[in-house]
């Protein structure tokens, strides 16, 4: 009798009601009702942005940030579809379903930052639109992109509900819409850098270089590297399988080596800037300029050899501080670097509201990552197993 395993995507399976789910509903739920009384009041009713802070969390976080945590679809893509290392293959469903919510969400965010957000169809009406505006190339790449990730991810669905001849249909075309899922994350994962250009002299040199793109396109990358490492342990974790390290364990590699090019970016940019001298300066900008590069540069302690990416905790560990240090990466230059040099006086701190609808966004990612991947075949056969 052959010993061979069945690797095909297949349900987890279980029951969707448990303590993760039910926090979650509640977070959702707050996060509704916090929205309710924005849209009916306006911004300022639970936001506390400002004449000197236009974007608060809601940008910052659920748009620049979540969208970085949502690269894990287009980095394992890369590796699958562009470089041809077919045996990350297994990687790709899972990482596409967290891309997909991040994409998702990040696009639902702009809308709830959006003051007069009953004109939301002019940012794609042509009578409105200014092909110059980096901004609209974000929006439409952004938006293009959320569109391509759902028809990526809908073989799932047909899968489960055995529509086979169409799925055999899409996959006919399905490597044009894989070829866009690569390009449009590169384009608009840049020009969020962009932006931070285009803001001028109000954001700290240490993160106002015109090298902004490229080092946003970089983190993105290896963020996305980063998020797989997390989501695998944890995923593993919570649902009592094997932890893939025979896949995580070259990977990590990968990411390493993305990750040292990007520091030889960002230092060598700060050098030949003269700008590194700023995080010598004794404040708080500073502090947390040094608290970004240490997350970036512990993976190499936490799994630089061999022996260590082969310890799943170590792995967990690297992915977190990846993470950490792209979210700080994206903070700083957007908020906390961010008027350093206008003498106004204005400040900004999120409400507890903000931060509310921000954790409430998390919450659905979470929520519906449990759900899909307990229904619809996802996560391999081979390390799919029922918990209750």
């Amino acid at each position: 009798m052959s010993h061979h395993q069945d690797t095909r995507p297949a349900p987890v399976g279980g029951s969707l009601i448990n303590a993760a789910t039910l926090v979650c509903g509640v977070l959702i739920a707050i996060m509704l009702a916090v929205l309710l009384v924005r849209f009916v009041f306006g911004l300022g009713a639970v936001a506390n942005i400002n004449d000197g802070y236009s974007w608060g969390i809601w940008v910052v976080v659920d748009v620049m940030i979540g969208s970085a945590l949502a690269c894990g679809g287009f980095s394992v893509a890369l590796l699958v579809y562009i470089f041809n290392r077919g045996e990350y293959h297994p990687l790709v469903r899972p990482a596409l379903l967290a891309s997909l919510f991040g994409y998702t969400l990040a696009g639902a965010g702009i809308f709830f930052d959006l003051g007069r957000w009953w004109n939301f169809w002019h940012i794609f009406w042509p009578s409105y639109v200014n092909v110059n505006s980096v901004m609209f190339e974000v929006a439409a790449s952004v938006t293009t992109y959320i569109l391509v990730m759902w028809i990526e991810f809908s073989p799932v669905f047909l899968e489960k509900l055995g529509m086979t001849n169409i799925k055999e249909k899409l996959n006919k075309t399905l490597f044009f819409f894989i070829a866009l899922g690569v390009l449009l994350p590169m384009m608009h994962q840049s020009s969020l850098g962009t932006m931070l250009v285009v803001i001028g002299g109000q954001v700290n040199p240490l993160w106002q270089t015109p090298m902004v793109p490229l080092i946003y396109l970089l983190t993105a990358i290896v963020i996305g590297y980063g998020v797989v490492l997390f989501e695998s342990c944890v995923a593993a974790s919570s649902y009592r399988r094997k932890i893939e390290v025979h896949l995580l364990n070259p990977m990590s590699r990968i990411m390493l080596g993305v990750l040292a090019l990007y520091l030889v970016v960002r230092f060598g940019d700060l050098l030949v800037r003269g700008a590194l001298g700023e995080a010598f300066k004794p404040s708080f900008v500073a502090l947390a300029f040094w608290a970004e590069n240490l997350c970036f540069v512990a993976p190499f302690f936490l799994i630089g050899n061999v022996a260590a990416r082969r310890n799943p905790a170590r792995l967990f560990l690297a992915g977190i501080a990846i993470m950490l240090g792209g979210i700080l990466l994206r903070l700083n230059g957007f908020l906390i670097g961010y008027g350093h040099y206008t003498g106004t006086g204005w400040g900004y701190f999120p409400s507890f509201a903000e931060v509310m609808v921000t954790v409430g966004m998390f919450a659905i990612e979470v929520l519906g990552y449990i759900v899909i991947t307990r229904r619809f075949p996802v996560l391999p056969r081979e390390i799919a197993q029922v918990t209750h």
